[in-house]
C-alpha cells in the first residue's frame, strides 16, 4: 500500500524542468557546439575559441549537454557522443539541426500558448497560412523530422514496380525521392500548395518527379496515377474533412489502386506511442483542427470512403504507415 511518505515530487520536477533541457539543446545547436566538436575533442579554451563564446557560457552550455548525455567529458576534454556526432554535428546525412531550429524558432514560442489554444479550441495562428519567407524553415524542419520514415517507406510500401504515385501534400518531395530512388521505373507527382510547390520545384532534380501546384481541399487532383501517398496530412484536419479527402482520392483512383497514409497513428486511447500523444499538442497550437488519430479511426474512414484497409506497419519513431486498396467500382 502506498503511503504519503512514499510519494515524492520527483516526476513533477522532471517534467516541469523539461523546458530547460529543450532550450539548452536548442541553444547548443544554434551556437554550433556540436559542429565545433565535430572537428575533434576540445578543452574549454579550445571549445570557446571554436564557437566564439565566452569561457563561462561555453562551460555552462557544454556541461548541460554532458548532463543530458549528448556530450562526453574526459578530464578537461569535451567530445560529441555518437548520437550527437551522427545527428547534430552536420557531418552525416542524418542531420537533425533543421528540426531543432524549427522547434526552437517556431514551435517553442507557440507552445507558451498551449493552455490558451486548448481552452479556445483554436490556435492563435494557423501554420497552414504562414508567411512565405518561413516556408523554407518549416519545410527543412519537417523534412529532418521525417527523414527516417522516408528511408523506411520504400521497404514497406508494397508498391508494384513502375507505380505512378501522387504524393499529396508531399512537401519538398523527400517522400517521392525515397520511393523513386528505390524503384528506377517509378514516377511521382508532388501536389502541394503554391509556396511549398515553388520550393519543391527548385530542389527536385529528378526527371521522374514533377511538381503540381494546388489545394487538396479545393482543386482537382492531377490525373494518371495508380498509387496515392498522404504523408503528414491527416493530422491537419477533422475526421469529417479527412473522410472528404479520402473520398476525393478514391474518386480519382481505379479499383486496386494503392493508398499509403504515413502519420502519427496512435492506439485506441490516443496515448501510445508517447511522442504521438505529445505531438497532438503541437498540432493543436499550430493548426485549428489539428489532432492525432488512432489506426482504428483511420480504418473506419477508409471503409466509409471506398477503400479497403490492408494494414499498419511502423516506419520510424512515432510515425507509422496505414495502407489501403481501392475496393470495387466507385
Amino acid at each position: 500500500m502506498t503511503t504519503t511518505s512514499d510519494v515524492t515530487p520527483d516526476r513533477i520536477f522532471q517534467l516541469a524542468q523539461g523546458f530547460m533541457a529543450s532550450k539548452h539543446l536548442f541553444a547548443a545547436n544554434e551556437l554550433g557546439l556540436f559542429e565545433a566538436l565535430g572537428e575533434g575533442p576540445a578543452d574549454l579554451a579550445g571549445l570557446a575559441a571554436r564557437t566564439g563564446l565566452p569561457r563561462r557560457t561555453a562551460r555552462i552550455s557544454a556541461d548541460a549537454m554532458v548532463a543530458l548525455g549528448l556530450l562526453e567529458r574526459h578530464g578537461d576534454q569535451y567530445a560529441n557522443t555518437p548520437v550527437a556526432a551522427t545527428f547534430l554535428s552536420g557531418a552525416t546525412p542524418a542531420d537533425f539541426r533543421p528540426l531543432l531550429r524549427f522547434w526552437d524558432k517556431l514551435s517553442y514560442p507557440t507552445w507558451t500558448d498551449l493552455a490558451g489554444a486548448l481552452g479556445r479550441g483554436k490556435s492563435a495562428r494557423d501554420m497552414s497560412v504562414i508567411d512565405d519567407e518561413l516556408v523554407p524553415l518549416v519545410s527543412a524542419g519537417i523534412e529532418a523530422a521525417t527523414a527516417g520514415a522516408c528511408r523506411a517507406l520504400p521497404h514497406v510500401a508494397g508498391l508494384p514496380a513502375g507505380s505512378r504515385v501522387l504524393d499529396i501534400g508531399g512537401g519538398t518531395g523527400s517522400w517521392s525521392v525515397a520511393l523513386a530512388d528505390a524503384d528506377p521505373a517509378l514516377t511521382a507527382t508532388v501536389f502541394e500548395l503554391p509556396a511549398v510547390a515553388a520550393l519543391a520545384s527548385q530542389r527536385l532534380r529528378s526527371e521522374r518527379i514533377r511538381v503540381h501546384s494546388g489545394d487538396l481541399l479545393t482543386d482537382e487532383l492531377p490525373p494518371g496515377h495508380n498509387a496515392f501517398l498522404l504523408a503528414n496530412v491527416i493530422h491537419y484536419f477533422t475526421p469529417e474533412t479527412n473522410r472528404t479527402i479520402l473520398r476525393k482520392i478514391r474518386a480519382a483512383a481505379e479499383p486496386g489502386a494503392r493508398l499509403l497514409i504515413a502519420d502519427f497513428w496512435t492506439d485506441p486511447t490516443h496515448t501510445q506511442p508517447l511522442p504521438a500523444a505529445l505531438m497532438a499538442g503541437e498540432f493543436a497550437i499550430h493548426v485549428n483542427d489539428g489532432d492525432v488519430y488512432s489506426v482504428e479511426e483511420g480504418a473506419a474512414w477508409l471503409a466509409e470512403s471506398g477503400w479497403s484497409f490492408t494494414g499498419q506497419v511502423p516506419l520510424a519513431g512515432p510515425i507509422s504507415l496505414v495502407t489501403a486498396e481501392a475496393s470495387g467500382p466507385q
